[in-house]
């Protein structure tokens, strides 16, 4: 049994985001000790996006934009080039300390030496996110959208940005769009903010149709209790996974799936990545398996939009973890954030463990 999702609607998948650029040293080199480094678009939200986009489904983008900002112009041709429609204001710079969009700088670690990132948030622009930029009745009403995944990383990201999700779920759940919520938790959002985002969070994950989140997420942004101790490895913890997915289920029995990853870091370029879902009641589990890493930032992005693909093409809840996996374990052979796949059986190559040339 699959999710029902709306017909004719204009786009599978919807994401508000904040959109910035990522500094990363070449060569796979420490930031501090760098000179040469490779500038990328990125946010978590349309790397998620990027597996239905890649894949042919039509996306749309949320966002804005400085105007005039050669970062803003970087930033709208490469979601173009990844296939994403995009929509959002165009804010006045406002002189040289007004707003810009977000750095992210980070390397990508090698064997013992593990990533470091930093973000720069300073001024960003995306902290404007607000409803009075977009008239939601006409993408949900008119537009039609299938499913709208929103990030505890812009729930968060300002009080403005908070409402600015908060009134999408409202306004998905009122035209019968599916919600995913991805929580992401990060503390110095929360610093401050913590009662009024649990409520804000707690409400968004009562609307949702699919959670996401790891044992931080569920537990910081819901206050579930997480897994118990105990267990050797990874692997060995899944039960007490189970029992933490079983205590969000109780909480919030209107969403219909429940995912969380599981990794173990080998070393920077080796990991044991894995995943449980509980999908309709039922369990799909993927016991970790290792996978090779050149980037590991994305990995846990990547396996939400297969997960979310997965969906979308109405496939048995069997083939979401799967399809999810495979996704995210791609997403770590790329230097970008995101995965970019050529067809559904690269992804399935990936997952079932065939790595041989293909001619």
């Amino acid at each position: 049994m699959a999710l029902e999702l709306k017909k004719d609607a204009a786009y599978a998948l919807l994401v508000p985001t904040s959109m910035g650029v990522r500094l990363t040293p070449t060569d796979g080199q420490p930031f501090h000790c760098s000179t040469e480094f490779k500038m990328q678009v990125t946010s978590a939200e349309t790397n998620v996006a990027s597996i239905p986009s890649f894949l042919g489904l039509p996306v749309k983008v949320l966002t804005a934009f400085v105007k005039d900002s050669p970062v803003a112009r970087m930033i709208k041709d490469n979601l173009a080039g990844r296939h994403m429609d995009y929509e959002g204001p165009e804010i006045e710079q406002g002189g040289p300390w007004g707003y810009r969009h977000q750095f992210n700088l980070a390397d990508s670690g090698f064997g013992s030496r593990g990533p470091r990132v930093q973000n720069d948030r300073a001024g960003e622009v995306g902290r404007l996110l607000n409803v009075k930029y977009f008239d939601l009745d006409r993408i949900f009403g008119k537009e039609g959208v299938q499913i709208v995944h929103l990030s505890g990383l812009v729930g968060a990201l300002s009080p403005e940005t908070s409402q600015f999700c908060l009134q999408i779920a409202r306004t998905a759940k009122k035209y019968g769009a599916r919600i995913s919520f991805d929580l992401n938790y990060r503390a110095s959002f929360w610093k401050g903010r913590e009662k009024e985002l649990s409520a804000i969070f707690a409400e968004i994950a009562s609307l949702s149709d699919v959670l996401i989140g790891n044992e931080e997420d569920f537990q910081l942004c819901l206050g579930i209790q997480g897994p118990e101790a105990g267990g050797k490895g990874i692997a060995g913890k899944i039960d007490n996974f189970k029992e933490m997915v079983e205590r969000v289920k109780a909480a919030y029995p209107n969403a219909y799936a429940f995912a969380t990853t599981l990794r173990q870091v080998v070393s920077a370029n080796k990991h044991l990545w894995g995943a449980i879902a509980n999908v309709g009641g039922e369990w799909q589990v993927v016991e970790p398996r290792e996978i090779g890493v050149l980037d590991r930032i994305g990995g846990g992005d990547g396996f939400v939009g297969g997960f979310l693909y997965a969906i979308l093409k109405g496939w048995e809840p069997e083939k979401w973890i799967q399809f999810g996996w495979a996704t995210g374990a791609l997403a770590t052979t790329h230097l970008t954030d995101y995965a970019q796949p050529a067809d559904e059986d690269q992804v399935w190559s990936i997952w079932g463990g065939n790595a041989r040339v293909k001619r």
